[in-house]
């Protein structure tokens, strides 16, 4: 297969280009679109086979679940059971980096859901996917356009990196903003459980709605798309400074801190042969995982990435390095 790469305009999408990837959906085909948070991997949520290609392209395990994507809040009520509160979170959150774990309707494949009862269902603000959801006539099931554990893609490129060969067709609109994957909520319960942290804080969604319970175990927690399994890896070990001086002791490190790349905010604590220090936690969250790409063709043999603090996005970037780091306290 030939991936056919599109550019394709972020703020005024082309009509031909969405027509042309939307073609693409239809016929049961996948296709790489941009979002505010990373690059999706779109395929016909309602298609079984379609959606069964996209674990075969990432070298996905077919027991995670997938999140849904629509064009309109309306469109959810296709999809599952939308209640009063999941309401209220979408005029207050969408189009945005939101996902919702709702009941699942009948006609919602086990492939999306992963076997569970529930769907998670975003509308991503992105002129793009939302011009390519409405033209394909169906909500996609759009899991990031990476291989599998590997770092989530934030450019066309690191979609190319990946998947080249494997799917259809990439569209090409620059790097995208936010950086980290969406907030994952399931309200199927009396109190809302936060899944996966992201683009929205928990801060934002206890203002809107109240408790949120903040830390499920780990059973709870692989209900959520993109939290069952390690990601987020790359090729080399990923160690984590959090400033208790634990990081020192680590064996990855090799003792000497030979050719150790760094991530983060704060000066690097020893020397290194590569770097990208970020300005603010924002900037991490959106840099982050085109940093450990960066780091990991660097030449270096480990990267020390520094834990931001844990409130707003910071909470999101340190679950994604503790997973990148092969933290598996919050695997099943």
């Amino acid at each position: 297969m030939k991936t056919e790469l599109l550019r394709i305009n972020p703020e005024d999408p082309d009509e031909y280009a969405v027509r042309k990837a939307a073609s693409v959906i239809r016929s049961g085909g996948l296709v790489a679109f941009p979002t505010e948070t990373v690059y999706g991997l779109g395929a016909n949520a309602l298609d079984p086979k379609a959606v069964r290609a996209i674990f075969a392209a990432k070298g996905r395990p077919v027991d995670n679940p997938l999140i849904v994507h629509v064009h309109e809040p309306g469109k959810a009520d296709l999809l599952g059971v939308v209640d009063e509160r999941s309401r209220k979170l979408m005029v207050l959150f969408w189009p945005g980096p939101l996902t919702l774990v709702i009941a699942a309707g009948p006609g919602v494949p086990s492939e999306v859901t992963g076997g569970l009862e529930t769907v998670a269902v975003r509308m991503p603000d992105h002129p793009v996917a939302l011009a390519l959801i409405r033209e394909s006539g169906v909500p996609l099931a759009g899991p990031s356009a990476n291989r599998s554990g590997r770092p989530s893609p934030t450019t066309a490129e690191d979609v190319l990196e990946d998947l080249d060969g494997r799917i259809e067709m990439i569209l090409d609109a620059g790097p995208a903003d936010v950086g980290v994957e969406s907030t994952v909520l399931d309200v199927t319960r009396d109190v809302p459980v936060l899944l996966r942290p992201g683009g929205i804080s928990i801060e934002s969604i206890r203002e809107a709605v109240g408790d949120v319970v903040p830390s499920p175990d780990r059973k709870e927690a692989g209900r959520s798309p993109g939290t069952r399994y390690r990601h987020y890896a790359p090729s080399i070990p990923v160690v984590l400074l959090d400033h208790d001086g634990a990081w020192k002791n680590d064996p990855r490190l090799g003792g000497v801190f030979a050719g150790v790349a760094y991530v983060g905010i704060s000066p690097a604590p020893v020397d290194v042969v590569a770097q990208v220090r970020f300005g603010s936690v924002k900037q991490y969250a959106g840099g982050l995982f085109s940093a450990l790409r960066a780091m990991e063709r660097s030449g270096a043999e480990v990267i020390l990435a520094e834990l931001p603090p844990e409130e707003g996005v910071g909470l999101a970037v340190r679950d994604r390095l503790r997973r990148a780091a092969g933290d598996r306290g919050r695997e099943s």
